[in-house]
């Protein structure tokens, strides 16, 4: 194994399993800490995919350290710290913390933080997070149910939740190339900083700076900054051509989508399926328990399976959100929908459902987790940051003996607006 990373998220795990195979290394994403005595998968790169952006952050440090020993105890190489390309935790910050307790586990003193993508428009400028042409906080994360956004200035962000401070690489050195970018970090590490917010606006510039990490023990940040880490392995003999890193089996089964996430591009890609799919959406603040609304949803879904795709959702706009919100609490709301979610996806399996695209990384997690899938090998990219993947039937809970899942498991903020229909075009294709 080359590369080690830790997702905080179940969809940023697979978001950086797919640039990992797109740059030609064979990658395997686990669910949940891996048990002490699980041998290392036959993969170039394993990422380790927590649920720790929304835990307590005490939690997530525990949970995200016992994923490195793990991952040193099977010899990877170099390690990677995966957040959502929209720098979100919690109140208290899930990224600093555990940030502070893998740079201490492996005595590396410095790491690098850049959660830029600008092919899904995440840029950083003078250290600042823009979401297309707008600043973080006004991009409509400000809003979000669980990880609200208020602030773009990703040095302060990061300052408020870390014991060591933080310094910035800014563009006009990333725009000079590998060496100055290497030189601008060095300096900063020289001077105490733990960390630097390195400035990207285009793929070059990951490029640039996935280099000068080359010899980094510790890189964090979105899946855009491990576009040029394959190339690095590469450089250093470690890494051969891969004939077709993200090659997948075929199965039958009838094809669902199951939608939790609340974000813009996600209740955009519904409006869209509405013209198109039969689509089922849960009314929580009408009927707040999960068990009434996962059957409501299954028996609405019981004459449409097998036909052609269809659509369940509980997303809603912010004023709904807030509704639910402020008549159930925040956490019990989330867990709400979670729960009627992953009843639904459980509901859909025992009818025959085997291809699943899931929208939000908290939806994501927990309907893995009700199915019980342990492990997923990632295939070919739909849009950019979100691949098909396969889970073998004897890594799930729904048997050794069937076909296994198809499942497509989408950042909330991803995918173009007919994605829902494109991703099934692709697995047929």
């Amino acid at each position: 194994m080359l590369l080690g990373a830790i997702a905080d998220d179940f969809t940023g795990a697979t978001d950086l399993c797919s640039m990992l195979v797109r740059g030609g290394m064979r990658t395997v994403q686990l669910i949940g800490v891996p048990k002490a005595d699980l041998p290392a998968p036959d993969a170039d790169a394993v990422v380790v995919a927590l649920k720790s952006r929304t835990t307590p952050a005490r939690q997530a440090v525990e949970e995200s350290l016992a994923a490195l020993h793990w991952l040193q105890a099977v010899g990877a190489r170099q390690y990677f710290f995966k957040y959502c390309s929209t720098f979100d935790s919690t109140e208290q910050g899930n990224i600093g913390p555990v940030a502070d307790a893998l740079v201490a586990a492996l005595g590396c003193g410095f790491a690098l933080a850049c959660p830029a993508f600008p092919t899904n428009a995440r840029t950083i400028y003078q250290g600042h997070l823009f979401v297309g042409g707008s600043l973080l906080n006004e991009s409509g994360m400000e809003h979000h149910p669980l990880t609200p956004m208020k602030d773009a200035n990703l040095v302060r962000v990061l300052s408020h939740q870390t014991e060591g401070t933080v310094g910035l690489v800014p563009f006009v050195a990333v725009d000079q190339g590998v060496n100055a970018i290497r030189d601008a970090m060095t300096q900063l590490k020289e001077r105490g900083r733990r960390y630097a917010i390195v400035d990207a606006i285009t793929d070059a510039h990951l490029v640039a700076i996935g280099e000068a990490a080359a010899s980094h023990a510790l890189i964090t940040g979105g899946s855009g900054v491990a576009m040029g880490l394959p190339a690095n392995f590469r450089r250093s003999g470690l890494l051969s051509e891969a004939i077709d890193p993200g090659a997948l089996p075929s199965i039958d089964g009838a094809c669902a989508v199951v939608a939790g996430s609340c974000s813009r591009a996600t209740l955009a890609q519904l409006g869209y399926a509405r013209s198109h799919l039969p689509v089922f959406e849960l009314d929580a603040l009408a009927t707040p328990d999960a068990a009434a609304l996962s059957q409501a949803a299954l028996a609405w879904a019981a004459d449409k399976i097998g036909d052609k795709p269809l659509v369940i959702a509980a997303s809603a706009p912010p004023e709904k959100v807030a509704a639910l919100q402020s008549r159930l609490g925040r956490e019990q709301a989330g867990a709400l929908i979670e729960d009627a979610v992953a009843r639904i996806a459980e509901g859909l399996v025992a009818r025959g459902a085997r291809k699943f695209v899931v929208a939000g990384g908290e939806t994501s997690g927990a309907v893995v987790g009700r199915l019980g899938v342990h492990s997923l090998r990632i295939g070919m990219e739909i849009d950019p940051g979100v691949p098909w993947t396969f889970a073998e039937a004897s890594k799930t809970g729904i048997g050794g003996s069937g076909p296994g899942l198809m499942l497509a498991l989408k950042s909330g903020n991803f995918g173009a607006t007919d994605f829902f229909l494109k991703a099934f075009r692709v697995l047929e294709g």
